[in-house]
C-alpha cells in the first residue's frame, strides 16, 4: 500500500513539472528561445536555439524536431502525435515609402542639391520590418546624375531588436521651383488677372526658357497663344495689351516750352503703354511718331522725327472712301 502511494506521488510530481507545447508563438526579435516552444521549459528556458523567421514570416517546428530539442535540453515533454507542431511568427509591416524617400532626399541634398526636390521611386518593393519597431532608414553608395535626375543607392533599414535590412533602390529626383501657372485654360488675347494664375511647384527641368517667375510679370499682360490649365507662362507668350488700336482716332498732345496743344490723329499702328507708334495728324495730315500715354492718347515731342507710312495712310483711305 505504501509503495502504491509513493508511486502515485512521484507521478503527480512528474506531471506537475512537465512542460507544455506552445502551438502558436508571436516573436519579438530575430532569435528563437527554448521558452518560445515550451511553457515550463526548465533551467534552459532562455537558451537561444537559433535565428527565427524574418519580420512578416513564420517557421513551423514539427513533432520530430520538437522531441529532439526537448531531449537535448532536458525538457519534460514528449509528443503524443505526429501532428504536434509549433508555429513561430514575427509580425511585420512594409516600410513606408515616405521613409525611403526622405532617406534619399537627405543623401542627395547633402551633396549640394536643392532642398526642394520631388523624388520618385517607381516599382519600390518595401522591406518588411517588425510591426512594433521604430525604424531608421539611411542611404549609402549613392549614384546621382544631376542633369537627368536619375539615381541608384543602397537603402539600409535598422531598428532595435532586428538585424539591419539592406536593399537596392533607384528612381528619379527632380528639382522643383515655384512658378506661376494658369488656373484654367486661357485663350489668346486674354488680359491676365490675379485670379487667372496661381503659384505652383513645377519641375525645373520642364520649365521652358524665359519663364515668368513672379505674378508681377504676368498680371495685366495679354496672352499671344492659348494656355492649358497648370501650364507655366513664358515671357515670350506675353505682350502688353495695346491702349491704342490701329486705325482708331486718338487724342494727340504736343507740349513745348510750357505750351500744350491737343488735337486728333489716326493711329497707323497699335501700341501699348510707352510704345512709340506712327500717327497721322487729322488737321495737317502730317505723319509723326508718337508715344502712347494712355487709352486712345499719344504724345508728340517737338523733336520727334517725321514718319513715313508703309502703306496708304488710313486717313487718306477714309477721305477717298467719302
Amino acid at each position: 500500500m505504501r509503495t502504491l502511494v509513493f508511486a502515485l506521488g512521484l507521478l503527480i510530481c512528474a506531471q506537475a513539472e512537465a512542460a507544455s507545447l506552445r502551438n502558436m508563438t508571436t516573436l519579438h526579435g530575430p532569435n528563437v528561445y527554448l521558452r518560445d516552444l515550451f511553457d515550463g521549459a526548465g533551467a534552459h528556458a532562455d537558451r537561444v536555439l537559433g535565428p527565427g523567421p524574418e519580420p512578416g514570416g513564420r517557421i513551423i517546428v514539427e513533432a520530430a524536431q520538437l522531441n529532439a530539442i526537448a531531449r537535448q535540453y532536458d525538457v519534460a515533454w514528449r509528443s503524443v502525435s505526429r501532428a504536434d507542431r509549433a508555429v513561430l511568427e514575427w509580425p511585420g509591416r512594409p516600410l513606408p515609402k515616405e521613409e525611403a524617400v526622405e532617406a534619399v532626399r537627405v543623401a542627395i541634398t547633402a551633396g549640394g542639391a536643392s532642398d526642394d526636390i520631388d523624388i520618385d521611386l517607381p516599382g519600390f518593393n518595401p522591406p518588411i520590418v517588425p510591426v512594433e519597431a521604430a525604424t531608421a532608414a539611411t542611404v549609402s553608395q549613392l549614384e546621382y546624375d544631376s542633369s537627368s535626375g536619375r539615381f541608384s543607392a543602397a537603402l539600409t533599414v535598422t531598428a532595435d531588436g532586428m538585424n539591419p535590412i539592406d536593399t537596392r533602390i533607384s528612381g528619379r529626383a527632380d528639382e522643383v521651383v515655384q512658378a506661376p501657372v494658369a488656373v484654367t485654360r486661357l485663350l489668346p488675347d486674354t488680359v491676365l488677372r490675379p485670379e487667372d494664375i496661381r503659384i505652383a511647384r513645377v519641375h525645373a527641368a520642364l520649365l521652358p526658357n524665359e519663364v515668368a517667375r513672379s505674378v508681377d510679370q504676368i498680371v495685366g499682360m495679354e496672352l499671344r497663344r492659348p494656355l492649358a490649365a497648370g501650364q507655366p507662362l513664358r515671357l515670350t507668350d506675353l505682350i502688353r495689351p495695346p491702349l491704342v488700336q490701329r486705325g482708331a482716332t486718338v487724342r494727340i498732345e504736343l507740349s513745348s516750352a510750357g505750351l500744350s496743344v491737343t488735337g486728333q490723329a489716326i493711329a497707323l499702328d497699335a501700341g501699348a503703354d510707352g510704345e512709340r507708334i506712327r500717327v497721322q495728324n487729322m488737321t495737317s495730315h502730317a505723319y509723326l511718331f508718337a508715344q502712347v500715354i494712355g487709352p486712345g492718347q499719344v504724345r508728340v515731342t517737338p523733336d520727334a522725327p517725321p514718319a513715313q507710312p508703309r502703306q496708304p495712310p488710313l486717313f487718306e483711305q477714309r477721305v477717298a472712301a467719302q
